[in-house]
Formats: structure tokens, C-alpha cells, sequence
């Protein structure tokens, strides 16, 4: 295993894409940012920006290339698009990587049409890779202007993960190194769910001490899902899970809370959200808030193992217009009064 990814290639070209590019570059490493068609990376070449990420400058030391005219190649390859056009972007990589790569999912999400997490659509697609995950506490704006950030990177074998965490880390960019996987996913893919819960409670003005309290029942849900599918608790509890959680149930700057937070102020956002028996639409998500695709899948999960999840449950029927946002608030706030510590 080589001590550090000197070459990485960061495919997909939007806000994140972009931003830890501009990590890579600021890290040392030799990057190349892989945009989706030769015009679109022609635009950017020339102006050194995303239209994604409107007034942050591409790090000079950042090629750019297309995906129609080069394949990605590199020491590590990170995939920076929304979760539900993951398999698009790997299957496309088929017989093109060398055997061993890293591959690093950089999406938070769970694919809508199979259930199946991030790092398991990299092994599907490309059994030759070693598939990892990357999800944390961070706006893609925040990333890209070098303001200071720590996130999680996971991958089964632990060298490996140390290794991405070595070629990807700086000063500003301080990313922890788990085994943990599947932990590191659920808090990404959950959070997402929980954070459009609280955009509603905040839209419908209910205050500050519901939106804390909401968060915290959703971090007992999140907690109960994540033992169920064999999380390790520490890595909910850390960067991944309840820092994550925290950052998206609180800021508008988070694609999800600014959904919640649409909803509860009344908008009509129908024509926008994801039909029940959509696979992405939109392109898979490029446009959307990535919980709008995992409510309706995280709570079919749940309730395969008897978990119970009341405010993701809530969030995917108000999604999926089977239940109304007032009867919604409603029937959570009439739920049984039990024990704080009490688990179904």
C-alpha cells in the first residue's frame, strides 16, 4: 500500500466536486477535476470557477478535463455526484481503473431503486476497486474557500484509509479515518431525512426548542437504525453522524433544511420532489436535496427490522403527499410520553 495518493481524479464537476478538488490542490496532491462533456469543462477551464459554486475560484493547480474525451485515472478516484446517479458515474469507470484503486463515494445518501448503500453500488460495479466513503459536517462552500472543516473517511481496510486521510488532509481540511463504513453512511444518508424534519419545524415557526428538540429525537432514530444495520456507536456519535446532523438541522445553507423549511412555509413544492416510484429524476438529484430521495427507502429499511423511525416516517409521507405537515406535527407531538431512555 503506497504511503500516499500523489494523482487523485475527482469525478463530477458540481459544488463538492469542485471543492475538494481545491482541497486536493491545496493538500499538494496532482488533481484533475472530471466535468461531464468537453464544453462544460472548457467553461470552466476558462473562467476557474463552478457555476455550482458562483464566486469561489478553481485552484489554478487544478486540471480539468471531460468525461466524454478521457477516462479517470489516479492513485485514488473520489466520486462527487448525488447519491442516486452513483452507478451511473462507477459503471462508467468499468475495465478502466486499476485493480486495488481507491474509490471514494462522496455522496450521503441510499439508492432509492435498491436500497443499496454507497460503497456496496462501488463494489457492484467495480468488484476491482477498494470502495470507501467520505461524509461529514461540510458545505461545499465552506470546503472550497479553505475554511476549516473535519469529515470522516471510512474503507473496510484501515491502511487504506489512513492513506486517503494522509493524501487528502491540510490544515483546514482534517478528515479522521474510520473502518467503519456502514456508520459513516447511515449518519450521511439519515441526517439528510432528519435535517428536512427541521426545516418544516422552523418553517412553520414552531421556535428554537422544538428544532433542538426534534434533532435530538431524530439522533435517537438515527441511532436505532444505525445498531440495527451493524453501526459501530462511536461513529454515530462522531463527525458523521451527530456533527453532521447538528450542522444540517440548523443552517439554510443545507439543501435539506432549506426543503424542510420550504415545506413548512407552505410552498408547493410537488412538481420538484421525487414521485414514490421514481429512481432519481432530475438527472439523479443534481437539483434536489438528497433526503427527498432516501425518506421513502431509510423508513422501508427501518421497518424491515423493526425500527422504529416516527420523524422519518413523517418526512417521507409529507414527500409523498400521503400525509399532510400540520397532521404530521400533530401526530408526533401526540406520540405515548415514555422514558427518555427507551428503546423499541
Amino acid at each position: 500500500m503506497s504511503k500516499s495518493a500523489d494523482r487523485i481524479a475527482v469525478v463530477g464537476a458540481g459544488a463538492w466536486g469542485t471543492a475538494l478538488a481545491n482541497v486536493i490542490a491545496r493538500s499538494g496532491g496532482a488533481v484533475t477535476l472530471f466535468a461531464r462533456d468537453a464544453a462544460a469543462a472548457g467553461v470552466m477551464a476558462a473562467v476557474r470557477e463552478s457555476r455550482r459554486l458562483p464566486g469561489v475560484p478553481i485552484d489554478q493547480r487544478v486540471a480539468i478535463a471531460a468525461l466524454t474525451e478521457r477516462r479517470p485515472e489516479g492513485d485514488a478516484i473520489l466520486i462527487a455526484v448525488p447519491a442516486q446517479a452513483l452507478r451511473s458515474a462507477v459503471s462508467g469507470l468499468a475495465g478502466a481503473i486499476a485493480a486495488g484503486t481507491p474509490v471514494v463515494a462522496c455522496a450521503k445518501g441510499i439508492e432509492r431503486t435498491t436500497r443499496r448503500f454507497m460503497t456496496e453500488i462501488i463494489a457492484e460495479c467495480l468488484p476491482e476497486a477498494v470502495p470507501a466513503i467520505l461524509s461529514g459536517p461540510s458545505f461545499a462552500v465552506d470546503v472550497a474557500r479553505g475554511l476549516p472543516t473535519a469529515v470522516t473517511l471510512a474503507a473496510a481496510d484501515e491502511a487504506v484509509a489512513q492513506m486517503l486521510t494522509r493524501s487528502l488532509g491540510s490544515a483546514a481540511f482534517r478528515p479522521y479515518h474510520s473502518t467503519d463504513v456502514r456508520g459513516v453512511e447511515i449518519g450521511g444518508a439519515a441526517k439528510n431525512v432528519l435535517a428536512i424534519a427541521a426545516g418544516i419545524v422552523a418553517g412553520r415557526k414552531l421556535g428554537a426548542s422544538a428544532v433542538a428538540a426534534l434533532t435530538t429525537r431524530g439522533f435517537a432514530e438515527l441511532m436505532r437504525f444505525g445498531r440495527a444495520y451493524g453501526a459501530q456507536p462511536e461513529t454515530l456519535t462522531g463527525l458523521s453522524g451527530l456533527g453532521d446532523l447538528i450542522l444540517t438541522c440548523t443552517s439554510p445553507q443545507s439543501r435539506n433544511f432549506s426543503l424542510g423549511l420550504a415545506l413548512g412555509q407552505g410552498h408547493d413544492l410537488t412538481p420538484s420532489l421525487p414521485s414514490p416510484a421514481s429512481g432519481g429524476g432530475k438527472g439523479g438529484g443534481g437539483h434536489l436535496a438528497e433526503g427527498a430521495f432516501t425518506a421513502a427507502v431509510l423508513v422501508d429499511m427501518a421497518r424491515a427490522r423493526a425500527v422504529e423511525m416516527p420523524i422519518a416516517a413523517a418526512v417521507a409521507a409529507v414527500l409523498d403527499g400521503a400525509l399532510a405537515i400540520d397532521a404530521a406535527i400533530e401526530a408526533l407531538l401526540t406520540r405515548p410520553l415514555r422514558a427518555e431512555g427507551w428503546q423499541p
